[in-house]
C-alpha cells in the first residue's frame, strides 16, 4: 500500500512518489478540490489510525535511551569496581611499603645492636688482653721475687700477711686475724735466730701486746642473745591482755579447807556456829570473785591497753622484726643500727608489754646486754711492724 500523507487540511493523501509507473492506472483520480469545508466529523478516524507510528517512534526512542542508559550505569558500575580494586591495591602496595620500611628499620637496629655488641666484645677483648698483661707482669714480679734470697722472701710474706690480716681485720671488726698472724710471723721469725731479725720481733711483740688490750665485740655471743630474746617474744604478757592473779585461787582453796574441817567437826559444833562458818566462806569467795573482777594497773600508754587480739599479733611481730633487723646488722658490723633497733624495741616491750613479768625483765635484760656490748671498735694498725720490717729489707 502506497503511503499516505497527511495535507495541511487534515485529510489523508497519496505519496505518488513512492508508487511505481505501473501502479499509476490503480489509482483514483483525485477530485478536485471543493470551496466547502469538509466536516469535522470525518477527519478523527483518519486521525486516529495515523497515531500509532508515531507512537511507536517514541516508544523506540526511550528504549534506545533505556538502553544507553543500562549501558551508562553498567560502564559506571565496572568503572567503579575498577577504581575501588585500583585503590585496594594502592592501600596494599602502601602496607607492604610500609611493612617493608618497618623491616628495613628493624635491620638497621640488629645491625646496629650488633655493632654495639661487637663493640662491647672488642673492648671485653681490650680488657682482657690488659688483664693478661697486668698478669703477666705480676708473675713477672712474682719471679723476680721468688729469686730473692730466703730473708727477703720471708719479710714480704710477713708483710703481706700482716696486710691481709689487717684488710680481714676491718671487715669483719674482729682483731682475731692480726693476732693470729703476728703470733705466726714471731715463730716463723724465732725459727731463723738472725740477730737483724730481732728489731721485728720486738716491734711484732709491741703490737701485740696493742691488738689484745682492745676489747673485740663477740658477735657470736651477740647474736644467740638476740635469738633467745626472739624466742620469749611470744610469751611476754601485754597489758591489753592481764593474766588473772594467782592471790584468786587462795581464797578458794582456804574456803574448801574451811569447809572440810567444818565436815569434820561438824558433830562437835553447835548449828549457830556451824551457819556462821558457812557464811563466813560463802562471803569470802564471793568477795574473792568481786576482787577477780577489777584490777588495777599503772599504763602509761593507754592505747596500749585498747589492742584488739589481732592488733597484738602484729605488734609482737614487729617486735620480731626490730630484732632481727637488730640481728642482721650485728652481723654486717653496723653496730650504731643495731643500737637503735634495739632502743625501738625496748620501747615496744615498755609500751605494750607487762614489765612487771618476769619474761619482760629477761628479755629487756637481754636487750640491754647485746646493746652495751655492740659498740664500735678501731683496730690498732702494726705500724711498728711494718716498719721494721722495712728497715729490716732496706738494711739487707
Amino acid at each position: 500500500m502506497p503511503p499516505i500523507r497527511r495535507r495541511r487540511g487534515g485529510l489523508p493523501t497519496i505519496d505518488r512518489e513512492s508508487t511505481g509507473p505501473h501502479d499509476v492506472s490503480d489509482v483514483a483520480p483525485t477530485p478536485e478540490p471543493r470551496d466547502e469545508i469538509p466536516p469535522p466529523v470525518a477527519a478523527a478516524p483518519a486521525a486516529a489510525a495515523v497515531a500509532p507510528p508515531a507512537t511507536r517512534w517514541w516508544a523506540a526512542i526511550a528504549a534506545l535511551l533505556l538502553v544507553l542508559g543500562v549501558l551508562a550505569l553498567a560502564l559506571a558500575w565496572k568503572t567503579d569496581q575498577r577504581v575501588a580494586s585500583l585503590e585496594q591495591e594502592l592501600v596494599k602496595r602502601q602496607q607492604d611499603s610500609a611493612r617493608q620500611a618497618v623491616e628495613a628499620q628493624m635491620l638497621a637496629k640488629q645491625a646496629h645492636e650488633g655493632m654495639g655488641a661487637a663493640a662491647a666484645k672488642v673492648a671485653l677483648l681490650e680488657a682482657r688482653v690488659a688483664e693478661v698483661a697486668l698478669q703477666r707482669t705480676q708473675l713477672e714480679d712474682l719471679i723476680q721475687s721468688l729469686s730473692r734470697s730466703r730473708d727477703e722472701n720471708l719479710l714480704v710474706d710477713i708483710e703481706a700477711a700482716i696486710r691481709m690480716a689487717q684488710q680481714q681485720g676491718a671487715i669483719t671488726g674482729s682483731t682475731e686475724p692480726l693476732v693470729l698472724v703476728l703470733r705466726q710471723s714471731d715463730e716463723r721469725l724465732a725459727r731463723y735466730s738472725q740477730p737483724r731479725l730481732e728489731g721485728v720481733r720486738r716491734a711484732i711483740a709491741r703490737d701485740l701486746d696493742r691488738v689484745r688490750s682492745i676489747g673485740a665485740t663477740d658477735v657470736a655471743s651477740l647474736t644467740i642473745k638476740l635469738d633467745e630474746a626472739m624466742r620469749m617474744v611470744d610469751d611476754l604478757p601485754m597489758l591489753a591482755m592481764a593474766e588473772p592473779r594467782r592471790e584468786s585461787q587462795r581464797p578458794a582453796a582456804a574456803a574448801s579447807a574451811a569447809r572440810a574441817a567444818a565436815a569434820a567437826s561438824a558433830q562437835a559444833w553447835s548449828l549457830p556456829a556451824a551457819w556462821g562458818e558457812a557464811w563466813n566462806g560463802v562471803s569470802s569467795r564471793v568477795w574473792a570473785e568481786i576482787r577477780s573482777l577489777v584490777r588495777v594497773t599503772p599504763v602509761d600508754h593507754p592505747e596500749a591497753a585498747l589492742l584488739a587480739p589481732e592488733q597484738a599479733f602484729f605488734v609482737r611481730e614487729n617486735l620480731k622484726l626490730r630484732l632481727l633487723n637488730a640481728r642482721l646488722a650485728l652481723l654486717s658490723r653496723q653496730f650504731a643500727t643495731a643500737q637503735a633497733d634495739l632502743l625501738n624495741a625496748q620501747a615496744m616491750i615498755d609500751r605494750y608489754f607487762d614489765r612487771s613479768s618476769r619474761r619482760a625483765t629477761s628479755a629487756s635484760e637481754l636487750m640491754k646486754q647485746v646493746a652495751q656490748q655492740s659498740r664500735q671498735i678501731v683496730l690498732p694498725r702494726p705500724d711498728d711492724t711494718l716498719a721494721a720490717l722495712t728497715a729490716a729489707a732496706a738494711g739487707r
